[in-house]
């Protein structure tokens, strides 16, 4: 199967591994080995073997779980935000409630899948990420989508954003490539981007997870750093 586009840079996408399931670990990384395309750099049963060993491996994308033994998956990105600012988290974990979503999203993770996607999904969920999507299990973009559209009457008049606006963040949330928004709404690459960036303004963010997170009123969970 074959998951690169030619828009890519690089022949292969380099992925890290963070799980303390000993099981799904090696099944993930077997899975990854076997396919062309991909390249396992590194898998991990916490955060603190992790955070110590990905920034010589330097990966493309790091698959975290949110339950690890001592550091949590959420502070592990946090961390990894800042080791490795041009890798690109997604969470795969169990966990499907808002208050670990939006936090996953706040500390600078890019996806957030539930374990029960199918591994073929999970590579092309890489794939999405390392092309600058955010890509979501279908219920937690829903929920997403959700929590953002019902904060929308409790935010400050001056972070109010304008039908459109919602609409192109809505789609941001959902996981949608800049392209796949254009083609969405009917508009040119170039208007989604003065959308996006009027969303970041009004937001006063400076990223798509932390946009999304705002949004739906999570406050004092955002780092002022790019992602």
């Amino acid at each position: 199967m074959k998951y690169l586009t030619a828009q890519m840079n690089t022949a292969v996408i380099d992925v890290g591994i963070i799980e303390d399931d000993a099981l799904a670990r090696k099944m993930l990384s077997d899975w990854i080995l076997q396919e062309k395309d991909f390249r396992c750099v590194g898998d991990y049963g916490d955060a603190e073997s992790a955070l110590k060993h990905l920034a010589s491996a330097r990966p493309h994308v790091v698959l975290v779980d949110i339950n690890l033994p001592e550091m949590n998956g959420t502070e592990c990105v946090r961390r990894l935000r800042h080791l490795l600012p041009t890798a690109q988290c997604v969470m795969l974990t169990v966990y499907e409630d808002s208050d670990h979503i939006f936090q996953a999203l706040a500390a600078g993770a890019s996806g957030y899948l539930l374990k029960d996607t199918p591994l073929s999904e999970v590579l092309l969920a890489v794939e999405n990420v390392f092309n600058g999507g955010a890509p979501m299990s279908s219920n937690i973009a829903r929920k997403v989508v959700q929590f953002f559209q019902l904060s929308q009457s409790n935010t400050p008049e001056d972070e109010r954003l304008s039908t459109r606006e919602s609409e192109v963040l809505n789609l941001l949330a959902r996981g949608f490539l800049y392209k796949e928004i254009a083609e969405s709404l009917g508009i040119k690459l170039r208007t989604v981007n003065t959308y996006v960036y009027r969303i970041y303004e009004k937001l006063h963010v400076c990223s798509r997870s932390q946009a999304v997170a705002k949004y739906a009123n999570i406050p004092g969970r955002f780092a002022n750093k790019k992602n």
